[in-house]
C-alpha cells in the first residue's frame, strides 16, 4: 500500500496534471535582485518596480509607449554598403550582422519613425543596444541623416533616444566619419528652426556621445545612465586616481551642468510632451478628451389655454 500511495499515485498524477510551462515569465533586477513577473515589468517600461532601476528597451517597445495608442511609421533607411573593408575578426562581419539580425528581429541598430506624441506631430529616432551594442556604423549616419531630413520636410522636432557602445570597429574609419556627417544633419535642423531633444540612456559612450547625443537643444537622461567619452575604469588606469562616486552617471553630469533634466521613464512622455510643445510655440497638450456639448434644446412657445384665451 505504501508503494502504490508513495510512488505509483503521485507518478500517476504529474503526467496528468503536466503543463506547459512558459519560459520567461519572470526576470531579475540587475541592481536589487528583485524576481520581476514580465508583464509586471513590460507594463512599467522594463523600470524596476521596487528599486527604480532602468533595464535596456528595445525601439519598438519605446515608440509603443511614445507615440499615441503605439501607432507610428516607420522612414526608409538608405542600406550602405555591406562590409566595405572586408574585416573579419574571431567571425566575419556579415555573420555578425545576420546573428544580430536574427536575435533582435531589426535590420540595423537605429529605428526611424514618424507620428504623433501627445497629439504633436513628431519624428523620433533609437537606437538599440542590443545590436551590436547599439555601435554606430554607416547605417546609424544614414538612419540619422534620413530622420533629421524627414523632420526638415515635415517641419516636426526630431526626438533621439541614444544608446551606443561607441563606433563600429568593423568598419573602421567609416564609422569615425559618421561623426562629422550626424553634426551636419543636427546643423540641418537648428537651420530650419526646428527643435532636436536627446534623450540619453544606458549606456551612451565613445564617438556617439562626441558627437549627435550632445548637441540637442535639450539634453534629458534617465536615471543611473552612463553618459561618458571614454570610460571611468580606463580614466582610473590613465590618471591613476579615484574617480567621485557616481562619476558620469546622469545624476553627476545634471549637477556639474552638462544636462538639462534627469526624468524617469514612466514620466518621459509627459515632459517630451511639454517641451516639445513648448519649443514648437504650440499650446498646452490637452490631457484628455471632452465630450461635445450637447445641442441646446428648442424653445417651444406654450400655447394659452382656452380659458387664458378668454381673459
Amino acid at each position: 500500500m505504501n508503494w502504490i500511495t508513495n510512488y505509483v499515485r503521485p507518478r500517476i498524477n504529474s503526467i496528468f496534471s503536466r503543463r506547459e510551462i512558459p519560459e520567461n515569465l519572470w526576470s531579475k533586477c540587475d541592481e536589487c535582485g528583485t524576481m520581476l513577473f514580465h508583464r509586471e515589468l513590460s507594463g512599467n517600461l522594463n523600470v524596476c518596480t521596487n528599486c527604480g532601476h532602468h533595464m535596456g528597451i528595445t525601439p519598438r517597445a519605446r515608440f509603443a509607449a511614445l507615440f499615441d495608442g503605439g501607432l507610428f511609421t516607420e522612414v526608409e533607411v538608405p542600406a550602405p554598403t555591406p562590409d566595405p573593408l572586408q574585416f573579419r575578426d574571431q567571425k566575419k562581419y556579415p555573420d555578425r550582422l545576420r546573428a544580430a539580425q536574427k536575435e533582435t528581429g531589426e535590420k540595423e541598430a537605429m529605428l526611424v519613425a514618424t507620428g504623433e506624441m501627445g497629439r504633436t506631430p513628431i519624428v523620433a529616432a533609437a537606437q538599440d543596444f542590443s545590436f551590436m551594442a547599439g555601435s554606430m556604423g554607416m547605417y546609424v549616419g544614414n538612419a540619422i541623416i534620413a530622420a533629421a531630413e524627414e523632420a526638415v520636410k515635415l517641419k516636426r522636432p526630431l526626438i533621439l533616444f541614444s544608446a551606443a557602445g561607441g563606433a563600429r570597429m568593423q568598419e573602421g574609419i567609416l564609422s569615425l566619419m559618421q561623426m562629422p556627417r550626424t553634426t551636419v544633419a543636427v546643423q540641418m535642423l537648428k537651420e530650419a528652426g526646428l527643435p532636436y531633444i536627446v534623450v540619453l540612456t544606458h549606456p551612451t559612450t565613445g564617438g556617439v556621445t562626441a558627437s549627435y547625443a550632445m548637441l540637442g537643444d535639450v539634453q534629458i537622461a534617465e536615471p543611473g545612465a552612463l553618459i561618458c567619452f571614454a570610460g571611468p575604469r580606463v580614466i582610473e588606469q590613465t590618471i591613476r586616481e579615484k574617480l567621485p562616486e557616481g562619476f558620469q552617471r546622469a545624476e553627476y553630469l545634471l549637477e556639474h551642468g552638462m544636462l538639462d533634466r534627469v526624468t524617469p521613464r514612466t514620466q518621459m512622455r509627459d515632459e517630451l510632451i511639454t517641451i516639445t510643445r513648448m519649443l514648437m510655440d504650440m499650446p498646452p497638450a490637452v490631457k484628455g478628451d471632452l465630450p461635445a456639448p450637447a445641442a441646446p434644446e428648442p424653445v417651444v412657445p406654450e400655447t394659452p389655454t382656452k380659458d387664458e384665451s378668454k381673459e
